[in-house]
């Protein structure tokens, strides 16, 4: 997550400069035949681009509020997980008479959280933190779960024994769950904990699944490929015949002028059709950035971030003099 006032313009055209380029091509190609091959027959009349131009704006705006709505709804989820993180170590606190299995259960579901978050951070196959641009931006920031491999993060909650028997299953994050719910049981069973406490407890592990359940939601369900494709199939139809439209109405203006630019007003149209398709492609970026909250860009929920503070948190209430270490927000990146 970018916590900087805004990004800068220099940042911001470093990271669209490869379709700025391409753009100008496409705006140099028409002029070029029209106004020195002589080429007059290649001109689209105005309002056939300007309808398809209102078109594509609707559909990129609707693509931006749906992965608006992606990145919003996860960090809701996540706010959700923290705020009853916080209270799920008190309860352990308070409720559990045997102060070392407490502590063994709070410190578990630091565990769980690892591991979901770096599950979240894994690779899918329509995520876009790959493509160059996005590699580039990468060098600006750190990201911790690609740092540290996830049994070193996990040794620090759970035991060796335990910490194998995590690893070795085919959903880890299950897997911890699954211990919590087990060692609740045994307590409730042994008496350590009367029934109340045990439902209460139980009813927050049951939150915890359902709220793990709808961050892999997001996560394994992406931004429709159909929606996204046709985004982008009407942003460079509409790029690539804007030029074309704009040949006649600069070169009209021609009559209007006198002076230097008389007679040559038609190469402004690589500018100006620049500018305004730069603005339809970077709209277009920015969507595809906010698609996948969880990828690993600058624009993600700082899901480690939180993990690290809720720790430190957890170690207040438990009396623990051993805190997290804050993550670096390098160049005001956090995540």
């Amino acid at each position: 997550m970018y916590i900087g006032r805004s990004y800068k313009i220099t940042e911001f055209i470093f990271w669209t400069r490869r379709k700025l380029f391409l753009l100008l091509l496409i705006s140099i190609v028409p002029v070029f035949f029209y106004e020195l091959l002589g080429f007059t027959w290649l001109v689209v009349p105005w309002p056939i681009v300007a309808f398809l131009g209102t078109a594509t704006a609707f559909v990129v705006g609707f693509k931006n509020q749906q992965t608006y709505n992606r990145t919003w709804e996860a960090r809701d989820i996540w706010g959700l997980k923290i705020g009853m993180s916080r209270a799920w170590a008190m309860m352990c606190r308070d409720f559990i008479k045997d102060n070392e299995i407490a502590r063994e259960i709070t410190f578990r579901h630091l565990a769980w959280l690892t591991v979901l978050r770096y599950e979240l951070r894994s690779k899918r196959v329509w995520e876009n933190i790959d493509k160059t641009y996005n590699r580039e931006y990468a060098t600006l920031y750190t990201i911790p779960e690609k740092e540290i491999a996830l049994p070193t993060a996990l040794q620090k909650y759970i035991g060796h024994e335990e910490l194998e028997k995590v690893i070795s299953a085919r959903n880890p994050i299950t897997q911890l769950m699954s211990l919590q719910s087990v060692a609740l049981v045994h307590l409730s069973d042994t008496g350590d904990l009367d029934n109340g406490r045990f439902f209460e407890l139980h009813k927050y592990l049951r939150e915890f699944a359902v709220l793990q359940a709808r961050s892999e939601k997001i996560k394994n369900f992406p931004y429709p490929r159909q929606y996204a494709t046709v985004n982008r199939i009407f942003v460079w139809l509409f790029c690539m015949l804007l030029p074309f439209a704009m040949l006649k109405e600069f070169d009209s203006l021609n009559q209007l002028i006198a002076g230097l630019m008389k007679g040559h007003m038609v190469w402004l149209v690589i500018p100006f059709s620049m500018i305004i398709s730069w603005v339809y492609t970077s709209l277009d970026q920015v969507g595809e950035s906010t698609e996948n909250p969880f990828e690993g860009s600058p624009n993600d929920i700082p899901i480690s971030q939180m993990c690290q503070n809720l720790e430190n948190e957890i170690g207040d209430i438990w009396g623990d003099s051993k805190f997290a270490q804050i993550i670096d927000n390098r160049n005001n990146i956090i995540l």
